[in-house]
């Protein structure tokens, strides 16, 4: 257990010595403390001592670092004071190496720098001299002379300089006394001296304790016991070839290499010549790491090498003939260092994660270091070539791994960093050290929509706070710069009409919902942009364009504009009874304010007086004679008409047609489409007058009652106007309908339908009469304007 303890204490010692190689170049401040001090003892203060500022030890994060696993110092950072954290052997950190020094830097950041700092242990006699051998047996021959030295085993004390071993001294006795002699190696070692001649026949045997005393005070002490056989005459002693070896081998050599074999001879014969090799104050180290063949004197590997903890050895071989007479020489045996050692790395700090956008940061300091020596303790570090970081050289083989550009985390949020050192030896040996270094967010990334226009469909009449539908954006960012909240943007003109006040967001999902029903009528559509916004530092956002568009829901009823059927005297026709059939009676104008198919209208003729003589086309309300009139039709007649949209359900309205029969009456025939016009015979002029006289009158009748009608719907100042389409000039175009011509219907009254724009279907926007310089206005697209449209005129449409 002690020889290993030596081991370790000389493992420690080689450390050291690099360390303290590696930072000779610099100036170190040294502090002193004594073995087994108790943990927290002051050693030092930083501020005083190396002239510090105080209020920059915490703000530069001022640390103590070393190769070793655990600095035994630790730093105040209030008070600069430098504490033992550990209790401290010297034996066990130094062994036999005097003066004891530490070897540690004071790390400190923004700037980096390095302070390097000494720290002495200073021995105290903590330990007694130890003879390895309890027993010592010395034969001596009974002729020899008085004052002949022998040698005597050394006591061993893991104290230094005055605690080491000082003295020997042997118990009262009238043959021999002890002298202390130093050898080579400056080993301290005692000499047993004969003061008076031995006599083999009175006293064959005699023994005495020897005792080993340190310097320390109070002196500690060790013994062995000494025995001394008296021999007979033996006068030669072993001679060696060569009084010195010197020996040269690699470390890697195995266990059981031969190392040298040492020889040595003996003039005397018989037992007095026969030679036994043995070492002579022999270490521990040496005993563990060598062997001697007692006969042949061969030494041989006992155990492994280590150049890095022993780089020599310096043996002395003694050889003792069967008289007890022996000889020395010296073996000095030179360890040839092989590079069988890896790099190693130690981490001071790391930073882990790191913003997205810093610039030039310091990630990690570390050192390398290399027990090997010579090119097989030179090393060379590096990274992949591949990422965006770059290493820097510090001082005393400490290393900075620094970022070349700022991050980007949305890209890449981690990366694996590998430290590679490699030495320059043969074969190359290299270590790794891999750590994960994460990327933090920062918001820098705007929100984007899946869209950057949606159009949404409603139908309208909906129920309040229906869900209309649904907006999504997304942030590349995470954490809260990831999470978005919407909302709507004002628009232009606030007011009842305006988006904010139609529809509502809900700022976590983007769910869209209708704030109250909606009428197609009176809206169509309209736009509302709408902001996701995230909840950085600062917020960044984004806009996208929401269309709503209103479906038509078949919610209003057709309705008749002429014939009028709440007039204070009903409309009545006039047919002449010479007309033929196909004659044109009247024609029913009717609108229906919804759109699509909902506003296609179809004409039925429900009810007549005289079955059969009247017919009604079903797509443009024109009342025509079936058949030719006779002497037995009666003068009156009243058609009831139904006009029907084609929604679902449908809707409709009822129209009440009053014709008169009259003798001698005619006017121009208009003939089916498919029938060809027969002539028709001159009026004559009484006939004429009377017909432009009806016209007339019925000109004048609409004229007052359209004027009316405009005079009314103007004074009310919430009704929308009915959009008017513009008269082309020349023929009329294929999308007006004349009604024109035969009838009662003298004036020319003809309506245009405007058909919406991009429906591909005919649906009726709304129908005018074309009068110069005048317009039919009021009809409101909300439910209310409807409703005062049909009071103005009285008409009752079911």
């Amino acid at each position: 257990m002690q020889n290993g303890r030596e081991g370790n204490l000389q493992t420690r010692q080689v450390l050291l010595f690099f360390v303290l190689f590696g930072m000779s170049h610099a100036e170190s401040r040294s502090f002193s403390v004594m073995e087994e001090t108790e943990s927290g003892a002051f050693v030092g203060n930083l501020v005083n001592d190396l002239g510090l500022e105080m209020n920059k030890l915490s703000s530069r994060e001022a640390r103590v670092v070393s190769n070793a696993n655990r600095p035994p110092l630790q730093l105040n950072l209030n008070t600069g004071d430098l504490l033992l954290s550990e209790m401290l052997d010297r034996e066990e950190l130094c062994g036999s190496t005097e003066p004891c020094v530490l070897h540690f830097q004071v790390l400190m950041k923004n700037p980096l720098q390095f302070l390097p700092i000494e720290l002495q242990v200073t021995d105290i006699n903590d330990h007694s001299p130890i003879f390895l051998e309890k027993e010592m047996i010395l034969k001596i021959p009974e002729n020899s002379p008085v004052g002949s030295v022998f040698l005597l085993e050394s006591a061993k004390d893991l104290d230094v300089g005055i605690n080491a071993v000082k003295s020997y001294k042997i118990s009262p006795n009238s043959h021999f006394h002890v002298n202390m002699r130093v050898n080579p190696d400056n080993r301290k070692y005692p000499e047993l001296v004969m003061d008076k001649a031995l006599d083999y026949e009175e006293q064959p045997e005699l023994s005495f304790i020897l005792t080993a005393l340190d310097g320390g005070s109070p002196p500690r002490s060790g013994t062995a016991l000494v025995q001394v056989m008296v021999v007979d005459v033996n006068d030669n002693s072993p001679e060696f070839e060569h009084a010195f070896y010197e020996v040269k081998i690699s470390e890697d050599s195995i266990v059981g290499s031969h190392v040298v074999t040492v020889s040595a001879w003996d003039l005397d014969s018989g037992i007095n010549g026969e030679i036994s090799y043995m070492f002579s104050h022999a270490s521990e180290d040496i005993q563990n790491t060598f062997e001697i063949n007692q006969k042949s004197g061969e030494v041989s590997l006992r155990t492994n090498l280590d150049f890095e903890t022993i780089q020599s050895y310096s043996i002395i071989i003694q050889a003792t003939d069967g008289g007890g007479l022996f000889g020395k020489s010296t073996v000095r045996i030179e360890v040839m260092d092989v590079n069988d050692n890896y790099p190693e790395i130690a981490v001071s700090s790391i930073t882990s994660p790191i913003p997205e956008n810093s610039p030039e940061t310091v990630i990690m300091v570390f050192s390398i270091w290399d027990r090997d020596s010579g090119v097989n303790g030179k090393m060379v570090c590096s990274i992949e070539e591949d990422i965006p970081f770059r290493l820097k050289y510090s001082v005393d083989n400490y290393y900075t791994l620094e970022t070349e550009k700022p991050l980007d985390r949305e890209s890449k949020a981690e990366y694996n960093i590998t430290i590679t050192v490699s030495d320059l030896g043969t074969p190359r040996l290299q270590t790794q050290h891999t750590f994960t270094l994460q990327v933090s967010d920062v918001n820098d990334n705007a929100p984007e929509f899946t869209q950057s226009s949606y159009t949404l469909w409603v139908r309208e009449n909906n129920s309040p706070a229906l869900h209309i539908g649904t907006i999504s954006a997304t942030d590349r960012d995470s954490g809260s710069n990831a999470q978005l909240t919407y909302s709507l943007l004002p628009g232009p003109q606030p007011g009842p009409d305006a988006a904010a006040a139609l529809v509502s967001i809900n700022a976590d999902s983007g769910q869209l919902f209708a704030l109250r029903a909606l009428d197609y009528e009176a809206l169509q559509a309209f736009e509302v942009r709408v902001r996701a916004a995230d909840r950085g530092s600062p917020p960044l956002s984004s806009q996208a364009l929401v269309r709503v568009q209103v479906l038509d829901a078949n919610d209003n009823s057709p309705f008749v504009l002429y014939p009028l059927q709440n007039a204070s005297a009903p409309c009545t026709e006039l047919l002449p009874r010479a007309a033929e059939p196909g004659y044109l009676v009247s024609k029913v104008v009717a609108v229906d304010c919804d759109s699509g198919q909902n506003a296609w209208l179809s004409f039925q003729l429900l009810k007549a007086t005289e079955p059969g003589l009247f017919s009604v086309w079903p797509h443009n309300g024109e009342v025509r004679t079936a058949r030719l009139l006779s002497e037995r039709d009666a003068p009156k007649h009243r058609l009831l008409l139904l006009v029907k949209d084609n929604g679902e359900p449908p809707r409709s309205a009822s129209v009440t047609l009053h014709v008169l029969l009259v003798d001698g009456f005619s006017q121009p025939y208009l003939p089916l489409p498919d029938a060809a016009a027969p002539e028709r015979a001159q009026p004559d002029r009484l006939t004429a007058y009377l017909v432009i006289a009806l016209a007339a009158v019925s000109s004048l009748f609409l004229l007052s009652l359209l004027l009316f009608v405009a005079f009314r719907l103007c004074r009310r100042s919430r009704a929308r106007s009915l959009a008017g389409c513009a008269l082309p000039d020349g023929p009329l175009p294929g999308h007006l309908l004349d009604v024109s011509g035969t009838g009662t219907l003298a004036h020319s009254y003809q309506y245009e339908v405007c058909l919406q724009g991009g429906t591909g279907t005919n649906e009726f926007k709304f129908l005018k009469p074309i009068i110069p310089n005048l317009e039919i206005q009021g009809t409101s697209t909300n439910m209310n304007g409807m409703e005062n449209f049909r009071n103005s005129f009285g008409f009752n449409i079911q």
